[in-house]
């Protein structure tokens, strides 16, 4: 068995009542399936634990890395020191407020979030059930698909600042752009938010939702570990158009490649490392760059 480190020693000491796994691998956590360990990663079972996590975070000095479902991430080789905070699956009740309002825990996923809806015979979402991510981190992002994005149906959402503050932003508040909102620049850990929805009959709402999954299916590489979307939409065209017209398909770099079946996407063949997928993000930018004069920039969120 491995010697516990300082950190380690000191922060089961401070978090007794909470769960933590010591050394626990990042590949385990994320789509890429690739990330090397987390001194400390703790599972926080609600908001108390989780203000509490942030306290004793406060006091060591330390502001800790926190992961949802880990679908937009691509963690270090060499491991995350000092602490990692997991959301997903303690935080993850999504209810009704009201006839056309639902709330969703931010470590809720997306398809679970869209399906409930559904279920309840409310419209707005199905954009969102092939979303892999988090409803946390769809909000962190503002995520999007097939011509839906969060803020589209967004009212509010409840934030715990790194001080362990509680506060509610406004959709106008949280000043949404394409894949940005304000917790970029005024970081925050959203724990749930309310989205406002349209009554529609349900079987037509699963209806368009299997279409959707369909084009996914046809159109995606989802047999391989991949974080999305490698690169955001840029200004005057598409990402997936300007890498295939670079000829870039099927472009290597160890054990990372550019899709065969969607240029768009960044996939693990096996046995990718984060520098891998790095060296063939920055490479990737740099030859589209020089064939069209548009700078790509990556969307995967590279820690």
């Amino acid at each position: 068995m491995t010697e516990m480190t300082n950190f380690q020693r000191e922060i089961s000491r401070l978090l007794p009542n909470i769960k933590l796994l010591f050394n626990e691998p990042m590949a385990k956590h994320t789509s890429f399936r690739i990330g090397g360990p987390a001194e400390v990663m703790a599972f926080p079972e609600n908001a108390d634990q989780l203000a509490e996590i942030l306290k004793v975070s406060t006091v060591l000095d330390i502001k800790p890395a926190i992961i949802g479902a880990g679908t937009n991430i691509l963690a270090p080789d060499a491991g995350l020191p000092g602490l990692t905070v997991c959301i997903k699956d303690n935080l993850s009740a999504v209810e009704m407020v009201d006839d056309t309002h639902i709330r969703a825990s931010a470590g809720a996923t997306m398809t679970k979030t869209a399906v409930f809806a559904a279920n309840a015979g409310l419209s707005g979402l199905e954009f969102a059930h092939g979303i892999p991510g988090s409803v946390g981190g769809g909000v962190y992002m503002n995520a999007g698909a097939y011509g839906g994005e969060i803020k589209d149906v967004f009212t509010s959402a409840e934030v715990m600042t790194y001080d362990g503050e509680l506060r509610t932003y406004t959709a106008d508040e949280m000043a949404f752009s394409y894949r940005h909102s304000r917790l970029e620049e005024q970081p925050g850990i959203v724990l749930s938010a309310v989205f406002a929805l349209t009554p529609k009959p349900a079987d037509q709402i699963r209806g368009y939702m299997q279409e959707l999954a369909a084009k996914r299916k046809a159109s995606q590489p989802l047999d391989k570990p991949s974080a999305g979307s490698a690169f955001k939409r840029p200004v005057g065209g598409y990402a997936a158009a300007l890498i295939d017209q670079a000829g870039l398909k099927g472009y290597r770099v160890g054990g990372a490649a550019i899709s065969e079946k969607h240029a768009g996407f960044a996939v693990n063949l096996g046995d990718a490392t984060a520098e891998d997928v790095k060296t063939l993000l920055r490479q990737v930018s740099q030859k589209v760059y020089e064939e069209s004069g548009i700078r790509l920039e990556p969307e995967v969120r590279i820690w």
